[in-house]
């Protein structure tokens, strides 16, 4: 890629000779002409060169983005090179232009990937993955604040443009070079082309995992050309996959027969993962709580039983998680999302709607309308614009889970003369950044409005503060995650009565710098009822007793569980 120019030669354009090699001496002061000159110079030159081997090695995972990580060979800067070299100067500046921009866009792939591997531990999917630079974009709204989010979003912009146009510039560069030596310039190809042959079929490798033949410009484009042809393929075959369904026919004396007169409430708790039972820097806390909250539930004749489901996301997309609990089908994606929910596919609230129970979504993290749950068939929809919470937000979590669940009381569980009810609850005060996190209440009657948490928000750990330590992340989250089973255990002992069936689990592990890398997608799943009937009608499944699902407890994907409860709570499948 790198042409060997001699210190007295500029390198020209064939179309427009340099000033040096004119018999017209230099117009402009000598300031613009030294400017000239070193612009012009072989040390811009080589910069250039720098900038399109830099782009064309450039890694889509952080841990690749070292010194050793680029001594590489890219087979695309011969290709490229040597196709600058053949073609005439219009041609070459045209292509120059066009392989600058997609490069210079391919860098900011990679860029979107590494973010996304160290967040949702998958890379981006640049046809589907769009919609969520909104849901990132208020994030840091509540988290950090509307300014700091608009000057994010600034900054991202400038850096996009500035990486496209660098790239367009380098390239452009590259071909007044080649244009000006073109001798040289397919030796140049010639040898690379040979030596990264060399390293392909000897194996040649800095790094154990990262060889020195490098192609990864070129797979790189032509795998996300297949993820967005398999995305195409992927929403034929969804809507031939949501219209099978075993109980869409169901009647309603067939269905859920086991649990009529029962309230279910089914809980999620935000980035409640493996990880959290498992991992050694979490589990202590967290798994003394689940032990304890055995016990107590146990003392307070609750029984409990417990198991693992693996999640359609990871570090984030709950909603991904709510659809597939709720519909039975995979839902790993925004496009399956958006199929789903155009659908009329029988979810677990719709089937309950169908026995006459009241269907209820409370939803505490949502701030705007949420049109979708018509189609999930809540009768009643509660979200952060009608709880009544009168505190301050915890950054993205707008009110506490302990006051989620005391307000749940008052508008639905304690209601005189109310039918069955059947709750969804996404619990939100585990979400990322962790800071800063309530305390549990002791007195739930000094709840009141959630003006009790002004001093707990303004005394409490700032989200910067906590995220220059990633120990104190770690920690934070565990701390949370404790915070928001607390509440949970202590609510049913206090509240929940005879006909009580509350299952909750996680929506998905937290991100890698909680899970560890390498982590699975598995989240723990329990169920706690005060009837024995209802524990003795999953004996089939094999659930570890507790909250607690030790490493021998089955692992089911998510979208299995809908089918299973139908079955085990006396529903019957229709053709």
């Amino acid at each position: 890629m790198l042409v060997s120019v001699p210190p007295d030669v500029q390198p020209i354009d064939l179309d427009t000779p340099p000033a040096d090699l004119t018999d017209e001496p230099a117009a402009g002061p000598p300031a613009k002409r030294r400017v000239r000159a070193v612009l012009n110079g072989p040390a811009v030159t080589a910069l250039a060169c720098v900038l399109v081997f830099a782009a064309l090695i450039f890694p889509n995972v952080l841990s690749r983005l070292t010194v050793l990580g680029f001594v590489r060979i890219p087979v695309e800067g011969a290709i490229l090179l040597g196709l600058l070299v053949v073609l005439p100067p219009k041609a070459r500046r045209v292509v120059a232009v066009v392989a600058g921009v997609l490069l210079g866009w391919l860098v900011v792939e990679k860029c979107l990937d590494m973010g996304f591997f160290d967040e949702l531990n998958r890379p981006f999917d640049p046809v589907l993955d769009w919609v969520l630079f909104d849901d990132a974009y208020n994030f840091v709204v509540d988290s950090y604040g509307r300014a700091a989010a608009i000057g994010a979003v600034a900054a991202i912009v400038l850096l996009v443009v500035a990486v496209m146009g660098l790239c367009t510039w380098a390239l452009l560069r590259l071909g007044r070079l080649v244009g000006g030596h073109r001798k040289a310039s397919a030796f140049t190809a010639g040898g690379v082309a040979l030596a990264w042959v060399l390293a392909f079929f000897t194996g040649l490798s800095i790094t154990a995992s990262v060889p020195v033949a490098a192609r990864s410009t070129y797979t790189y484009a032509f795998d996300r050309v297949g993820q967005a042809r398999a995305g195409l393929k992927d929403e034929a075959a969804f809507r031939k996959e949501v219209r099978v369904d075993a109980y869409r026919n169901t009647p309603a004396d067939r269905m859920l027969t086991a649990l009529r007169g029962k309230d279910v409430i089914f809980t999620f708790v935000e980035s409640y993962g493996r990880s959290a039972v498992e991992a050694p820097g979490l589990a202590p806390g967290i798994d003394q709580v689940l032990d304890n909250g055995t016990a107590s539930l146990r003392a307070s004749g609750f029984a409990s039983a417990s198991g693992w489901l693996t999640s359609p996301t990871y570090g984030g997309g709950s909603w991904l998680a709510h659809s597939t609990l709720e519909s039975g089908l995979w839902i790993n994606n925004q496009q399956r999302y958006r199929d789903l929910v155009s659908s009329d596919r029988l979810t677990l609230t719709s089937a309950f709607k169908k026995i006459g129970v009241h269907t209820v979504s409370v939803m505490p993290g949502t701030t705007e309308a949420w049109p979708e749950g018509k189609f999930y068939g809540y009768d009643t929809v509660w979200d952060s614009r009608n709880l009544g919470y009168a505190g301050p937000r915890f950054s993205w979590a707008p009110m506490p889970d302990q006051y989620t669940l005391k307000q749940l009381n008052k508008i639905e569980y304690q209601v005189p003369g109310r039918k069955p009810l059947m709750v969804e609850m996404p619990l939100v005060s585990s979400h990322t950044p962790w800071a800063p996190i309530p305390s549990y209440l002791p007195d739930w009657n000094q709840i009141g409005d959630g003006s009790v948490y002004t001093r707990m928000v303004a005394d409490g750990t700032k989200p910067g503060a906590l995220w220059s330590d990633k120990k104190q992340v770690r920690l934070a989250y565990g701390q949370s995650i404790e915070y928001t089973l607390t509440t949970l255990v202590n609510w049913v002992e206090k509240y929940g009565d005879k006909n009580l069936v509350m299952v909750f689990l996680g929506d998905h592990q937290a991100s890698p710098i909680v899970s560890g890398d390498g982590a699975s997608h598995d989240v723990p799943v329990a169920i706690v009822a005060h009837d024995p009937a209802v524990l003795q009608a999953i004996n089939g499944w094999g659930w570890d007793p507790g909250l607690r699902p030790s490493t021998r407890a089955p692992v089911w994907p998510m979208s299995d569980f809908r089918d299973k409860f139908f079955s085990a709570f006396g529903s019957t499948p229709q053709p």
